[in-house]
């Protein structure tokens, strides 16, 4: 998906160079320009025109977004629970949206980096596109989002509340909608994303095969397997490896739980080359099998199958919700403080730990 002005580190960023196709060799008469350069991590690839080099640049600035979803990997994961309390909290609160999107605005104008034009273009067009127009475009949104709840950044999660409520509004409308004009809409079906993933995180998903994950983060995947292993299933830097998660959804169990799903077709802001499919944030997966992609995976490249679990009936759900009959009868900005509070101790106790 063409999305997000996120700009690409020196190390990840796509280098060109104006090298001829062969290049002397002492050991072997000549290289190929393409032998060469895999020999340096730093250069990703040999461009002659802008185009190429354009979409090499969207590529791996989507790639580093994709790097930046959180995921919790194990069933008794805090942040996953209160995240999700802290999801439903905003779509209970009934605020002012044209004030919520003028703080927002005004929040965006003070931070440094983000192109004026966006800030503008939110705050006269906002009301005129789809929340799902807004996260696929070429703006800011997606970026912010998906950084601030991988950070954990209250300031900025509390500014894009409105946007969450929104977005996740959206989609559960449109899924019935799409759901009742489907007629194979209760046949199980398989989608991919490919990311990279830190070491750590990957060591943590083995470890717990058979177990249970969650994607914290609005989820992007495709249909089309191919565009997600060539293009994003590849790892970011040396201490990652590139991921294609093959996962298998039955649309019955979004019909029952608080998962639901969209095509972006005809909704998004870029036509649908990729058959994108967006699911809402908290979707729970179970590990079915982990392999390499290539026999000698010297790529450090993974295919990770996973299959879609209810919300209704697992041990995360169990456990959230405890912590919401805790948090008792509060409601809106009373709650809302409750369960930040409770992200600060755990963000705290995270911090000390490492």
């Amino acid at each position: 998906m063409d999305k997000k002005n996120s700009k690409p580190t020196a190390s990840g960023s796509s280098s060109t160079t104006s090298k001829p196709n062969k290049l002397s060799s002492s050991s072997a008469g000549t290289t190929t320009v393409e032998e060469w350069i895999k020999t340096i991590p730093n250069i990703k690839g040999v461009y002659t025109q802008i185009e190429p080099i354009c979409d090499a640049l969207r590529i791996d600035g989507e790639n580093c977004d994709r790097a930046m979803i959180s995921i919790s990997f194990n069933g008794i994961d805090p942040l996953f629970m209160y995240t999700q309390l802290l999801k439903e909290t905003f779509l209970e609160m009934d605020d002012d949206d044209d004030k919520s999107i003028k703080e927002f605005v005004d929040y965006c104008r003070l931070q440094g980096g983000i192109n004026a034009n966006h800030i503008d273009k939110i705050e006269k067009e906002y009301r005129l596109h789809t929340p799902i127009w807004w996260y696929t475009g070429p703006f800011f949104m997606y970026s912010m989002l998906n950084h601030a709840l991988r950070q954990m950044d209250i300031d900025i999660i509390l500014k894009m509340g409105f946007f969450i409520r929104h977005l996740h509004q959206y989609i559960e409308n449109l899924h019935r909608e799409q759901e009742s004009i489907n007629t194979t809409t209760n046949t199980p079906f398989q989608v991919f994303r490919g990311q990279s993933l830190s070491l750590e995180n990957f060591e943590k998903m083995k470890k717990i095969k058979g177990g249970l994950m969650s994607f914290n983060n609005f989820l992007s995947t495709s249909r089309n397997q191919n565009v997600s292993l060539e293009l994003f299933a590849r790892p970011a830097d040396p201490d990652s490896v590139g991921i294609l998660f093959e996962m298998t959804i039955d649309p019955t169990l979004c019909a029952t739980s608080s998962s639901p799903f969209v095509g972006v077709k005809n909704v998004g802001f870029f036509e649908d080359q990729e058959e994108e499919i967006l699911f809402t944030t908290h979707t729970v997966f179970r590990i079915d099998g982990i392999k390499p992609i290539d026999e000698d995976n010297t790529d450090q490249r993974w295919e990770v199958k996973l299959t879609l679990v209810s919300n209704d009936n697992h041990e995360l759900n169990t456990l959230t919700t405890h912590i919401r009959q805790e948090l008792g009868s509060t409601t809106g900005w009373s709650r809302l403080g409750n369960i930040l509070i409770q992200l600060a101790l755990i963000i705290v106790e995270s911090s000390t730990s490492q």
